[in-house]
């Protein structure tokens, strides 16, 4: 049987081992058997004596050789064996929520994702717009632009701390969005701490991945100024019927830079719902929520003083109500209602939120109310979804593609709201606008909405046209959307 050249080279490093310092050895024959023996006997014949040769230079060469390719083989099946372990720990998956990182025991998760929101904006009815009481010519900016361009990264570490953090780079600016750790180590129990959203409106809540329509209505006036993000603690329960949360926050993530008095407001949010009915194509929706905020040392909400205004759209940078910039606030407190009902392909709802504002002596208090009321169709069939308090867009039962011959899912929807910013010596104006929405959901990443914002009744608006008559601003809206 024919040797290898390895295995022929591993017998020569073990007998090399083995008979390194052997002496020479006497060998005999037997003359009719013809046996090799190495000792003397009758019928032998010595043939000689026999030593050890020393292996040549070519042969140690290939003996070394063989040793290192032994070692380097070796050393390739100890890394294969840590990559299938670290194959088997870490699980990598690429879907329609981004990039993702999971470990065996799911203790350790990562998940990367952003959204893309570009915008195109047409108003009619601005050219003879001016400034209330001025003759300064003002009118909307039409366009295009990148509303909202996020990246967000969500984890999860040892099973029960998660964090999110996003950063928008719209307008060429970056921005802290979100920027959180929660704790969720209790049933039914959450506790968030750091830069959030305070507990207060169900439209503020949602994602505007999610909302209906391209901009919130003119409620957003009160809530945006007040109630939006701040750095603060808030503990949630949450149940398939009903929530309940409370927060104390400060202010959000830029510091208070009045140079003297620089101490921060607070305040304190809740909001609870509940769901009497609570099916997947069959729901009611009823909140309530509360606020309180203090002001800072300067008596402002923010560093800018407080200013309750409603655009146009983010595009226009045009302000029809408008109260102008509030100090010497003492204390804000507001409250939201909240109901809502879905039946299949259609819902039908509104909130309603009434702020009281307190001012310093000398100071006329003042109060303001806005709501809207909304109702959609999915004209495909599929029906919006529900979890801890919250709607969710619509995912389509088939998503678009021109091979299949598949569509997508289609919705309609329209609102109306009010707003009243005009309160005392506060002059901001009160308006009413009608908003259609069409949504075209290509799948659950993916979708385009066209909005018509129509303005209606006017009193005392911020801006007038050049005859001294209420303006009659009409806004289109066209939006794409990439969300994962």
């Amino acid at each position: 049987m024919r040797l290898s050249k390895l295995s022929l080279a591993v017998a020569a490093v073990i007998g090399s081992g083995v008979c390194a310092e052997a002496m020479a050895l006497d060998l005999y024959v037997d003359s009719k058997t013809k046996q090799i023996f190495a000792e003397p006997g009758p019928g032998r014949t010595k043939l000689g004596s026999f030593e050890k040769v020393e292996d040549t230079a070519a042969q140690k060469a290939d003996i070394q050789q063989i040793k290192e390719d032994l070692a380097m083989k070796d050393n390739e099946l100890k890394a294969l064996d840590e990559h299938m372990k670290v194959a088997e720990e870490v699980k990598v998956k690429m879907g329609n929520k981004g990039v993702e990182f999971q470990s065996a025991d799911k203790e350790f998760q990562f998940r990367m994702g952003g959204r893309i929101h570009a915008d195109a904006s047409y108003s009619s009815g601005d050219d003879d717009l001016v400034s209330r009481g001025t003759t300064t010519h003002v009118e909307a900016n039409d366009g295009t632009e990148i509303r909202r361009g996020r990246i967000e990264m969500l984890g999860t570490f040892f099973g029960d701390w998660d964090f999110k953090s996003q950063w928008d780079f719209a307008d060429n600016n970056v921005a802290t969005k979100d920027l959180f750790i929660e704790y969720t180590g209790l049933k039914d129990f959450e506790i968030v701490a750091g830069q959030q959203k305070q507990a207060f409106s169900r439209e503020l809540q949602e994602s505007s991945n999610d909302m209906m329509f391209m901009e919130r209505s003119l409620m957003n006036a009160l809530n945006e100024p007040t109630v939006d993000r701040a750095i603060g603690l808030n503990v949630g329960t949450f149940h398939k019927d009903w929530t309940g949360q409370v927060g104390v926050y400060g202010d959000t993530v830029t510091a208070n830079s009045n140079s003297n008095r620089a101490d921060e407001g607070w305040g304190i949010s809740t909001r609870w719902t509940y769901a009497p009915i609570n099916e997947k194509t069959k729901l009611i929706h009823l909140g309530v929520a509360g606020n309180y905020r203090d002001p800072n040392a300067n008596g402002q909400v923010t560093d800018n003083g407080l200013r309750l205004r409603s655009e146009t759209s983010h595009m226009s940078n045009l302000n029809l109500i408008d109260t102008g910039v509030i100090n010497d606030v003492n204390g804000i407190q507001m409250v939201g209602l909240e109901a809502n009902a879905l039946y299949g392909p259609f819902t039908l709802g509104g909130e309603y939120t009434q702020m009281w504002l307190n001012r310093e002596a000398g100071a006329a208090d003042a109060e303001f109310n806005a709501w809207y009321t909304e109702a959609s169709w999915t004209i495909t069939g599929e029906s919006r979804k529900y979890k801890k308090g919250k709607f969710y867009k619509v995912e389509p039962h088939k998503n678009f593609s021109l091979k299949n011959g598949t569509w997508g899912a289609w919705e309609l929807a329209a609102r109306y709201a009010e707003a009243d910013l005009t309160s005392g010596n506060i002059r901001g104006g009160q308006m009413s606008n009608l908003t259609l929405a069409l949504n075209w959901y290509m799948n659950s990443n993916i979708r385009f909405m066209a909005n018509y914002n129509k303005t209606l009744d006017m009193n005392n608006p911020a801006v007038t046209t050049t005859a001294r008559e209420e303006p009659n601003v009409d806004t289109f809206m066209l939006r794409g959307q990439l969300a994962f």
